[in-house]
């Protein structure tokens, strides 16, 4: 009896001993998992202000263990919901890039998705935590969030604007992305910085009508403007021109003799005040043009303008009337 129990208690410690050797290496497996869980995925967006509908592009090294690893690119407004933008893999030595557009401002992180498929020599027992689809720890971690401002568009009409000084002027146009009740501006250009003519609030679509008196006529350079708020960044339309037209009592001549500026313009207009060269754009029933002086006159009282037979000819004026002028 005595030589059995010997042999049983043998067996026993012997289990047990593998046990003991089996228990440091899971242990130190994981433990490394986690310490590796740990490292974060380090990303540098190519830019932290973009604009409107221009993509932005996250470029990062992982560790090169890591290869083939899936990760993608999510987007939050606001520490909200969380959405994908794009998928990419973590090359051979590591590196990674993604790229997608964006059209509101935000946050944006990269994020592991799946790990790289098991290697033909992986055994049975060590991949069938990947097959069977149960939790693992994932050898790379979220990257920390990153915020990135992307700007509004202003798409309006092109070239100057023309107004009539005393009356309204009205501006159209849209604001992207297409949401109503945000506010844009129409300045003007001063000595130190930039004046407001008029406010308005874009209704369905993005679309704005900027209404506003201007007093004073000639030129003056003026901007649409949008100031930004959580979604986009502020944006403003380049610099355009605005002449302001002022009625002014006008006759007309035929220039076919020498001029007292010494010079025919191919649209001509005599001023007794104007310098030579002066530019003045006139308005006739919606007829437009934009005069030299190069002649002096009228002569007659009340008069401010003598239009030489082309101006009057491309304006349809006639006779004595009033037209608008720029000066």
């Amino acid at each position: 009896m005595r030589p059995t129990n010997m042999r049983c208690s043998r067996t026993v410690r012997i289990t047990a001993g593998a046990l003991a050797i089996a228990a440091p290496a899971s242990a130190v497996a994981l433990a490394a998992g986690q310490a590796d869980a740990q490292s974060a995925l380090q990303i540098t967006p190519a830019s932290d202000h973009l604009g409107f509908g221009r993509p932005l592009t996250v470029t990062g090294v992982a560790s090169r263990s890591d290869g083939g690893y899936r990760l993608a690119l999510e987007f939050s407004v606001g520490g909200g919901t969380w959405r994908t933008l794009s998928h990419t893999k973590v090359h051979s030595d590591g590196a990674f890039r993604l790229r997608a557009p964006l059209t509101g401002s935000g946050e944006v992180r990269v994020v592991p998705v799946t790990p790289p498929a098991p290697a033909s020599t992986v055994t049975v027992a060590d991949s069938s935590t990947w097959l069977s689809g149960a939790p693992s720890v994932a050898p790379i971690a979220a990257s920390s969030p990153e915020r990135v401002a992307v700007a509004a568009k202003l798409a309006t009409s092109a070239g100057a604007l023309d107004a009539f000084a005393g009356r309204p002027l009205t501006v159209r146009g849209t604001l992207l992305p297409r949401r109503p009740g945000r506010v844009v501006r129409l300045e003007r250009r001063t000595r130190r910085h930039w004046r407001t003519i008029a406010v308005a609030h874009t209704r369905a679509g993005g679309r704005f009508a900027l209404r506003g008196v201007v007093r004073a006529a000639g030129r003056q350079t003026v901007r649409i403007r949008f100031g930004g708020d959580s979604t986009n960044a502020g944006v403003s339309t380049r610099a355009r021109r605005l002449v302001t037209l002022h009625p002014a009592v006008a006759s007309w001549y035929d220039d076919a003799g020498n001029t007292a500026c010494g010079f025919h313009a191919t649209d001509g207009v005599a001023s007794k005040v104007l310098p030579c060269g002066t530019k003045v754009s006139f308005d006739y029933h919606g007829r437009t043009v934009t005069a030299v002086v190069d002649d002096r006159g009228p002569f007659v009282p009340g008069r401010e303008f003598d239009l030489d037979q082309n101006t009057a000819s491309a304006l349809g004026f006639a006779g004595v009337d009033t037209i608008w002028s720029s000066v």
